[in-house]
């Protein structure tokens, strides 16, 4: 393969920026944490220790750049060049997964589920929100899915009184499970996504080469880490009312097509927008079945994956050589790595402009890319949903990087026996 390329210097500003920004995502919990010791300055630093800030911070210090060196239309252009067509389906499909009727029905369905398990329920409800939800994103999208289980977790267990290590661990799975729960399809995981058409991958192909090591995987995951903690999920039980639910069942099929028609028109901004905007006008006519959007939460997320567009937008004279002079063992565990500190669609994107890949390797960047997808907040687009929904139930209300680092290490090293040895 080629060499790495001459950069320009806005390449390089853009690479040293998106540096910055990796950094400061790992130092977040920091920034939390002066808000707490310095109150006269607290808002400045809950803004930098707002995780959904970072990517869009840096980003727009890089349209600056650009600005000063090449002008105004160069940065204007630049921007345009962009694709922001998946914050703005994320930011859509939250708000809607996000939603009183939406979260009933998928609460009323585990629950039932959990029902049928030979296990205490708030056991197997916890074994279904980290097994049986991530596989549902193949079919929802993973953004859904993350949204889904990030919420009904917050209500139910991280509403108790449970220990740091239960709640890192949980996330640690839940990020890894929804990266790998979604390649039962051609549609749902984002990686998956970028390459699919071009490589054509069908759904026949996907279950073949991903799906049934993806859901093993998923089902050990989930599995070990109930069982590591089952004594504590015993004494802490689950929400028994969470299914209960006095909204008509009409509202809930209504709530549901509008899922639906907005995961139909996932590649079409112009279409799942003005679905969107009649899907509000229909929340503020029955808003007595409602619980307040998301829609800050959603914004925050849609801000932080458009500052990725950006910034990311300006790493492929790095990136694209850096995985395509290796190969496919190589290439599956370099992606695995890289996965972490970029976002793992941008990986499979740069991909899929090369011709001439061989399937095997085509396979393993694509496997490496979802493999190391739970590994940071940046890693997988669903990732900031789930960040943000939860971060309020951990200390300082703030998830600490590392901390989801170690706690997603043994699932992604369970997914890549799943991957690389069966």
């Amino acid at each position: 393969m080629t060499a790495m390329m001459n950069p320009t210097s806005v390449q390089l500003i853009a690479a040293m920026l998106f540096a910055l920004a990796v950094i400061h995502t790992f130092s977040t919990k920091y920034f939390e944490h002066l808000a707490h010791i310095q109150p006269r300055h607290a808002g400045i630093w809950h803004l930098l220790g707002e995780v959904e800030v970072v990517f869009g911070l840096w980003a727009m210090i890089l349209i600056l750049f650009i600005f000063a060196i090449s002008g105004k239309h160069e940065a204007i252009t630049y921007l345009e060049s962009r694709d922001f067509t998946e914050p703005m389906f994320v930011f859509v499909i939250m708000v809607i997964a996000g939603t009183r009727p939406v979260l009933d029905f998928a609460a009323a369905t585990v629950q039932r589920a959990a029902v049928l398990l030979p296990i205490n329920t708030g056991m197997a409800m916890y074994f279904l929100l980290l097994a049986f939800v991530p596989l549902l994103g193949s079919f929802i999208t993973e953004p859904a899915a993350m949204t889904l289980a990030a919420l009904m977790l917050r209500d139910t267990l991280f509403s108790k009184e449970i220990s740091t290590r239960l709640k890192y661990a949980t996330i640690g799975v839940l990020f890894v499970n929804i990266s790998i729960g979604g390649t039962l399809t051609p549609f749902a995981a984002p990686p998956v996504l970028m390459v699919a058409a071009k490589w054509n991958w069908d759904i026949g192909f996907m279950l073949v080469n991903f799906g049934w090591k993806a859901a093993l995987a998923v089902a050990v995951n989930a599995l070990a880490v109930t069982w590591l903690f089952r004594h504590e999920l015993e004494h802490v039980g689950q929400k028994s009312d969470a299914a209960v639910s006095k909204i008509p069942l009409l509202v809930v099929l209504i709530h549901l097509i509008f899922l639906a028609l907005v995961v139909l028109f996932a590649h079409h901004s112009v279409a799942f927008m003005g679905i969107f905007l009649f899907f509000l006008g229909f929340t503020a006519a029955y808003h007595q079945y409602q619980s307040p959007l998301i829609l800050r939460e959603a914004l925050l997320v849609a801000f932080f994956l458009a500052g990725l567009v950006v910034l990311g937008g300006q790493q492929q004279w790095w990136l694209q050589p850096l995985l395509m002079d290796m190969d496919d063992t190589a290439v599956y565990f370099g992606a695995t790595f890289l996965t972490a500190v970029t976002d793992n669609a941008a990986l499979t994107y740069l991909g899929s402009l090369v011709e001439g890949l061989s399937e095997e390797f085509k396979i393993a960047l694509v496997a490496g890319a979802v493999t190391g997808g739970g590994l940071t907040v940046i890693a997988n687009a669903p990732n900031p949903a789930g960040f943000s929904i939860l971060k309020g139930k951990f200390d300082e209300q703030s998830i600490h990087p590392l901390g989801l680092l170690i706690a997603a290490l043994p699932p992604t090293l369970v997914t890549i026996i799943a991957f690389r040895v069966l």
